[in-house]
């Protein structure tokens, strides 16, 4: 390569279990999302194809958040994501880590940590997914990350220009399941917000 950081353009989906990890093509049909919502409190980003997805249970345990900055860091450097892989991984870790001491872990005791690099964007979608289906002083805690010194917690996503949003996760019985918490990660630093 010439310099240029740029994304594969092939759809990966790669599903990690606790016993082991599973790398296989992922098509969805127009207009079709791999993310059902019922609830979007703030913008999210449009339904887009992604050329990167990626997504691990984590056993809701005190380590979950260190856990996951260890595993985003290879897989979004795999994927040549042309962001800041390090301000990723804090904010993985810190989503994770809010998933496992605010939420509560679905019936096998994990939490799901998901990464997504948007096609025409780049952007990452980094999300955590719990069983809790309420996000109580969503719009105190996203408006608090707007304070100075050093960030701590959801404070980490404006610090490295992300936005920061959630929404219901729905089952297939069409009941719901859990919430995402998501943030989107600008793949050019200093963009977004």
């Amino acid at each position: 390569m010439t310099g240029a950081s740029h994304i594969v353009p092939t759809l990966v989906s790669v599903d990690e279990g606790a016993e082991s990890s599973t790398c296989t093509p992922v098509l969805f049909a127009a207009g079709e999302h791999p993310v059902r919502a019922t609830v979007a409190l703030l913008p999210l980003l449009d339904e887009e194809e992604f050329v990167f997805s990626w997504r691990a249970r984590l056993l809701a345990e005190d380590a979950a958040g260190q856990g996951a900055r260890l595993r985003v860091r290879p897989r979004l450097t795999l994927c040549r994501w042309p962001g800041d892989i390090d301000a990723a991984a804090i904010v993985a870790g810190g989503l994770v880590d809010n998933a496992v001491r605010h939420g509560r872990p679905f019936h096998d005791g994990c939490v799901v940590l998901r990464l997504a690099v948007a096609a025409e964007t780049n952007d990452l979608v980094i999300e955590a997914r719990d069983a809790i289906t309420e996000f109580p002083g969503f719009e105190e805690t996203s408006a608090a990350c707007a304070v100075q010194g050093p960030p701590s917690g959801l404070e980490r996503v404006r610090h490295f220009t992300g936005r920061l949003s959630w929404h219901v996760e729905v089952g297939t019985d069409g009941e719901p399941s859990g919430k995402a918490v998501q943030a989107i990660l600008p793949a050019t630093p200093g963009v977004g917000t």
